[in-house]
């Protein structure tokens, strides 16, 4: 009976033990909102009396989509690229995490360092919709942090997550002002296809098909139609920095340096009947004429982001002798 004890006991204690360490504690932080600190590189955690830390570059994180399949891997070292899990015996808050001097209570109760392991993020884009019906706006990047084969060592031992989600962290994007009036400018000369519609910092032109153009007035509710491509009708819209526009800077041939573009979007090519599409309505305008150009369920991408004008964007009116 007693070698038979003895045997249960020696079985119970394997059972406890994991690979010769105490037994497995199990942390979640799936329900808790990522911060971040605004001196450091530190995005962090925090469940009552709990932080789970990570330290990588800011870098890291780019306003880009990350290619489907393709996630960013890091590898972690416990230098550059760290993750702590800590707990503590008092409730905390951010002045605990991002403070230099961190305040003198609570402390540090136990510690979980990282020693290796592999820190994965898939970006994806924020959007939300837009004033004008249809359209989208990108108000973020969300990228979706998951540790890999992290090891955690322990004051107690060591212990292995083949995956540890950490959550979801949200970087802001660049908000593009579309302050446009709807008075659209051609060039005369040098570009005679391109009309454009600009403001001191921005600027949206098309490079349009010349038959949409024409001193003819349109059939009631027959509007002249195109489609968006990379060489006909070719729609961008650009952010510059370093300058102001004037109207010389779209007409000017080479293009002038300054002011520098800081951002480049670019029309998707239209398919007919769905989306793409311009709408040329002319009418009359005392001696001359009215060119209504509107956009339908136009896409702008720059490289794996993009944002739709909306069902119907008016772009403007273009008038001509």
């Amino acid at each position: 009976m007693k070698r038979v004890l003895s045997l249960l006991f020696f079985v119970m204690l394997l059972n406890g033990c994991n690979e010769g360490n105490l037994t497995v504690q199990n942390i979640d932080f799936s329900t808790v909102a990522t911060q971040s600190c605004s001196t450091n590189n530190i995005i962090y955690k925090l469940n009552s009396q709990e932080a789970l830390i990570m330290q990588i570059p800011t870098t890291v994180f780019v306003n880009e989509p990350t290619v489907p399949g393709t996630p960013i891997l890091i590898n972690i070292d416990n230098s550059i690229n760290r993750v702590v899990y800590r707990s503590y015996n008092g409730i905390l808050t951010s002045d605990n995490i991002c403070n230099s001097i961190p305040p003198a209570t609570p402390t540090v109760s136990d510690q979980w360092t990282a020693t290796s392991g592999t820190i994965q993020i898939i970006t994806t884009t924020v959007t939300k919709p837009g004033t004008v019906p249809g359209s989208t706006t990108i108000t973020g990047y969300n990228h979706n942090i998951v540790f890999t084969n992290i090891t955690f060592a322990k004051s107690n031992g060591t212990q292995v997550y083949q995956t540890f989600p950490f959550g979801d962290y949200v970087t802001p994007a660049t908000t593009l002002p579309f302050l446009f009036e709807k008075t659209l400018e051609r060039c005369t000369s040098n570009t005679p296809n391109l009309i454009y519609n600009y403001t001191n910092s921005e600027a949206l032109t098309l490079n349009i098909d010349p038959t949409l153009i024409t001193s003819a007035v349109t059939p009631l509710n027959s509007p002249r139609t195109g489609l968006i491509s990379s060489t006909t009708n070719a729609l961008f819209y650009r952010l510059y920095a370093n300058g102001v526009i004037t109207p010389d800077y779209f007409c000017k041939t080479p293009v002038p340096t300054l002011p520098t573009i800081s951002e480049e979007w670019v029309g998707a090519n239209g398919v007919s009947g769905i989306s793409g599409i311009i709408e040329v309505t002319t009418t009359t305008n005392g001696t001359g004429f009215k060119h209504t150009i509107v956009l339908k369920n136009v896409t702008l991408t720059n490289g794996g982001s993009s944002f739709n004008l909306g069902d119907a964007y008016i772009y403007g009116d273009l008038l001509t002798n």
